[in-house]
């Protein structure tokens, strides 16, 4: 469908402009009435050529969802009618698959839909939070309130997110120096020394030796563990994607020594996040649990508030069957109880994921300062131990010659 740039006022006399799809110009003049905006200049824009490779691109990322949900919600809060909103926004985004999916949700919105059923047409960008979210803000007559809790709530998960990558990037960015150092030194530096040691005619110490056998290893087998490796992370991966196989890996994440009192922590300020907004939107508590569980990134939590919300639609509280699961800790468990017996469970909610981020917090300081001497020890030891191995021939022959 064609692109045309128009301009025009409203009837107090504000200039607009912005482009819209359309079929004819004459569509577009119409389109704009409906909107009581008069046209003064319609125009054909020329097609873009779009390249597209599978596996880059035509993603939205979350930061560009949270930046529109906040100018959609000070939009309509300023008293601009829906589908105008949305031409607006649609015109001022950069990213094109946005810009796209913001054409469609107005067009539906044009024919009549809901603004919820129009998001809920577009999953990969808006999940069952969002439009459920809005659909509730929709029936209650505060769409803008509505969006602007669910900026909030993208903005503080994206920070979440932020504080659990700059945990995993040093180590992780340490370790893969190490053992690419400790590769190259395999590969072509210990074969230098292993030429000038055979020439020494005496037992060389075992450390060496150690070396020498392992950069041996390395070079007749490095490509069959290169091509090894791609395929553990590439069956691991498969293996993921299954019930079984991520209900595994994902139990053993949580029971791991260090990382894993972090990502427990992550999980329930992100449970405790999640719930409260929806709670405090007008979210039915039932369908507030299984969006929830659809959205905790764990399958053991997952499966943890799934048996929740079963045991709650029998007539039990929140706080009983989330105690039997053992994976929320027993404060979260008391503070729930209490938010249900007070009435207010959202603002308890809203509290419990405040502190919970400030334990991510404190559990991402602590484990940086621990991982720091560790990984210098590391580096040391590795790096350092094939270094003197190497020259403890060279020590030996010194002495010997002196």
């Amino acid at each position: 469908m064609p692109v045309f740039a128009y301009t025009g006022r409203t009837r107090q006399g504000q200039s607009v402009n912005g482009d819209m799809e359309a079929s004819n110009a004459e569509a577009v003049v119409a389109t704009l009435r409906k909107q009581q905006i008069i046209t003064t200049s319609v125009k054909a824009k020329a097609k873009d050529i779009e390249i597209s490779i599978p596996g880059f691109g035509g993603k939205v990322s979350e930061k560009e969802v949270a930046i529109f949900t906040r100018q959609f919600s000070t939009m309509i809060d300023a008293g601009l009618p829906l589908v105008q909103c949305l031409e607006i926004l649609a015109s001022q985004q950069d990213n094109k698959t946005f810009r796209k999916v913001l054409v469609r949700i107005r067009q539906d919105v044009e024919g009549g839909a809901t603004l919820a059923a129009a998001l809920k047409k577009e999953p990969k960008t808006f999940n069952d939070l969002y439009a459920n979210m809005v659909e509730a803000g929709e029936a209650g007559g505060i769409l803008d309130t509505i969006l602007n809790r669910l900026a909030v709530y993208i903005e503080k998960s994206i920070t979440l997110k932020k504080r659990i990558k700059s945990a995993m990037i040093y180590p992780s960015t340490i370790v893969t120096v190490a053992v690419v150092v400790v590769i190259f030194l395999l590969l072509f530096v210990i074969p230098t020394f292993k030429s000038m040691f055979e020439g020494f005619g005496a037992t060389l110490p075992l450390p060496t030796r150690i070396v020498l056998g392992l950069s041996n290893l390395v070079r007749r087998y490095f490509l069959f563990a290169i091509v090894g490796t791609i395929g553990a992370v590439v069956g691991l991966r498969y293996f993921y994607k299954t019930p079984v196989g991520r209900k595994q890996i994902d139990s053993l994440l949580l029971k791991a020594p260090v990382f894993g009192m972090l990502l427990r922590k992550v999980a329930v300020a992100k449970f405790t996040r999640t719930l409260g907004t929806l709670i405090s939107s007008g979210v039915a508590i039932l369908d507030g649990l299984e969006i929830t569980a659809r959205t905790a990134g764990n399958k053991v939590v997952e499966e943890a508030i799934m048996k929740t919300r079963v045991s709650i639609a029998e007539g039990k509280t929140i706080a009983a069957p989330l105690k039997e699961t053992t994976v929320f800790p027993p404060m979260v468990v008391q503070m729930i109880a209490v938010g249900e017996q007070t009435g207010a469970l959202d603002s308890m909610l809203s509290k419990i994921a405040d502190f919970y981020d400030e334990e991510v917090d404190t559990a991402v300081a602590n484990l940086t300062s621990l991982l720091e001497p560790l990984l210098m020890v590391f580096l040391g030891v590795v790096i350092g131990g094939v270094v003197i191995a190497m020259y403890l021939p060279i020590f030996k022959l010194v002495t010997v010659i002196k």
